[in-house]
């Protein structure tokens, strides 16, 4: 990792860069059509993959598209169509207080504050981040999953494994231009390339620049 803070920004930018050319197209991988339903499937998405989540979200925001529809549905009803993901009946329940929350103390109307957002049942700091950044364009903070910490690590720019931590350490290394799509395009990154299990390293356009901090030497 590099020592000093001035090192640390220099290494991000040259890994932006890098990210951009490969994905230049950032974009959030639930399926959504407004703010709502986006917090709605960043709510369901935790401890869950993004495909599981696409794979249910359609059904339900048929049924209840807006927080309206949301804050009269009964547990039961939520939970019929929730029920493959993991934790279901705890996101049923996080799904209809938050939308139940917004109606009666937000006019059905989203916060725009992290502060505020972190209120609703179900809603952390990377659930309002994910909100915020995508569905307005509001650089609140960094995304930090399980392909954030992990890819984050190894590139040096990061030693923790807190969330909170990490999210602190990224924002002070990263342009806040960049807050939003650095998330985006290092879970692409983390899908697509530098798999968990299975990183394919000689493939990588980070390559030249990664530390691989934790990995086995490249042979």
């Amino acid at each position: 990792m590099p020592d000093t803070i001035d090192a640390r920004k220099k290494h991000a930018r040259k890994v932006i860069t890098r990210l951009r050319k490969r994905y230049p197209v950032a974009e959030c991988a639930l399926l959504h059509e407004t703010p709502f339903q986006l917090l709605a499937a960043t709510i369901l998405s935790a401890q869950c993959t993004d495909e599981r989540v696409n794979s249910v979200t359609p059904k339900l925001f048929q049924k209840f598209p807006d927080a309206e529809s949301l804050a009269k549905a009964t547990q039961s009803q939520v939970e019929k169509i929730v029920k493959s993901l993991g934790f279901f009946r705890a996101k049923a329940k996080n799904l209809r207080g938050m939308a139940q929350r917004l109606v009666e103390e937000y006019d059905s109307e989203l916060p725009r504050t992290v502060e505020e957002l972190i209120k609703l049942p179900g809603v952390g700091r990377k659930t309002a981040n994910v909100l915020l950044g995508t569905a307005y364009g509001i650089p609140s903070g960094v995304v930090v999953d399980t392909h954030v910490r992990r890819i984050s690590n190894l590139l040096g720019l990061t030693e923790s494994q807190n969330p909170e931590i990490i999210e602190r350490e990224l924002c002070e290394v990263l342009p806040k231009k960049e807050w939003i799509n650095y998330s985006h395009r290092l879970i692409h990154h983390g899908r697509q390339i530098c798999i968990a299990r299975r990183p394919q390293c000689t493939d990588c356009p980070l390559l030249k620049i990664c530390p691989r901090v934790g990995l086995e030497p490249l042979e």
